[in-house]
C-alpha cells in the first residue's frame, strides 16, 4: 500500500503544474468525434489577413492596456511560439497576471493541502467507488499507463481522474517547464508585478467540491479516453499555433456537455475574470494576462463577458 501512496506523491510536482491543465482536458477529452475536428469554418476568408500565430487580444482605454493571450500549460520541449506582437505586448507590459501564481505548484505547503483534500477517508477505496464496468475500464487505463490497479485507492476520483488526464501527456514529453506561463515569466521584464486570478487551492477545490458522482463521471472520461489524450493533445497544440480560435474552442470547450461542470470550471470563471480586467481598467498602466487558451475561445468566453460589460475587444494576432 504505502508503494502505491508513493506513486502518487511522486507525480505530484508535474500533476499539480499542470491542474489548470486538467480543467482543460476535462472538456477536451469527452469530445465525442475527433475525426469531425475539421468541422465548420476551417480557412473562411472573413477578415482580410488571418492572424497567423497564439491569439493575443486586447483591451484598451487613453491610460490602461490589457492583453488577453491564451495559454497552452504545457508543451513538448521543441515547440516555438513567442514571436512577433506578442513578444512586443509582453515587453512592454507592467503587470503579469496568469491563472494561478508562477510556482505554486512547487510550494510543499501547496503540495500538503492538496494531499490533504484528495485522499479519501480510511473506511473508503476509490475502487470501490466504482461499478463493476467502470472498474474495469479504469483498472485498464492503469495498466495502460503502467501504473498498478490499486495506485490511487487512497484518493478521491478527482484526483485519479486529474493524473489519468496529465499523465499520458507527462509520458510523451509534454512539460510544464515548457509551457506557455513558465516562458511568460522567464521573458517578461523583470520589475514587472507578478499577479494571479486564482491560487492552487482555489482551483483544486473546483474539483473537490464536485459532487461524487461528477467526479467519477471526470474520472471514467479519463479512463474511457487515456489512447485518445495525447492524439487531442496534439490536435489541440496544432489550432493553437495557427491561432484558430474557433478549432480550438470545439476541442476544449464542446466537450462539456453537463453544464453544472461547464458552469463551473469555464463560464463562472470566465465572468469573474472578466469583472477583473473591468476592474483593473480604472488604474492606468499596461497589463499582460495570459490564461488557458480555452478561456478565449468559443461561445461565453472571456471577451465575450467583456463585450458584454461595453467594452471593445481586438485582436492583435
Amino acid at each position: 500500500m504505502e508503494s502505491h501512496h508513493m506513486t502518487a506523491f511522486s507525480l505530484r510536482p508535474a500533476m499539480l503544474a499542470l491542474a489548470p491543465l486538467a480543467l482543460a482536458l476535462q472538456g477536451c477529452a469527452t469530445y465525442s468525434d475527433p475525426v469531425a475536428e475539421p468541422t465548420a469554418p476551417v480557412a473562411q476568408p472573413a477578415a482580410p489577413a488571418e492572424p497567423v500565430g497564439p491569439g493575443l487580444w486586447k483591451v484598451a482605454d487613453e491610460d490602461t492596456t490589457i492583453y488577453l493571450f491564451g495559454t497552452i500549460h504545457a508543451l513538448p520541449e521543441t515547440v516555438e511560439w513567442y514571436r512577433g506582437p506578442i513578444g512586443e505586448a509582453l515587453a512592454e507590459t507592467q503587470e503579469l497576471i496568469t491563472e494561478i501564481p508562477t510556482g505554486a505548484a512547487q510550494d510543499p505547503a501547496m503540495q500538503q493541502m492538496v494531499m490533504a483534500s484528495a485522499v479519501l477517508p480510511a473506511d473508503k477505496s476509490l475502487r470501490d467507488l466504482l461499478g463493476e464496468s467502470d472498474r474495469a475500464t479504469y483498472e485498464a487505463a492503469l495498466t495502460a499507463l503502467g501504473m498498478p490497479p490499486a495506485s490511487f485507492d487512497r484518493f478521491k476520483p478527482w484526483f485519479a481522474a486529474m493524473t489519468l488526464s496529465v499523465l499520458p501527456l507527462v509520458q510523451a514529453g509534454y512539460k510544464a517547464e515548457s509551457g506557455v506561463e513558465m516562458k511568460l515569466e522567464e521573458l517578461a521584464p523583470a520589475n514587472a508585478r507578478r499577479g494571479a486570478l486564482e491560487t492552487l487551492d482555489e482551483q483544486i477545490a473546483l474539483f473537490d467540491t464536485l459532487p461524487t458522482d461528477s467526479q467519477t463521471a471526470f474520472l471514467m472520461v479519463s479512463a474511457d479516453n487515456i489512447d485518445e489524450i495525447v492524439p487531442m493533445m496534439d490536435r489541440m497544440v496544432d489550432e493553437w499555433l495557427e491561432g484558430d480560435a474557433d478549432g480550438l474552442a470545439a476541442l476544449l470547450n464542446e466537450g462539456l456537455t453537463d453544464p453544472v461542470l461547464a458552469e463551473a470550471l469555464l463560464y463562472a470563471r470566465n465572468d469573474r475574470w472578466a469583472e477583473w480586467i473591468d476592474t483593473r481598467m480604472d488604474s492606468p498602466g499596461t497589463v499582460f494576462v495570459a490564461v488557458g487558451a480555452g478561456h478565449l475561445a468559443g461561445a461565453k468566453s472571456v471577451q465575450d463577458y467583456l463585450t458584454a460589460r461595453g467594452f471593445t475587444v481586438d485582436r492583435v494576432q
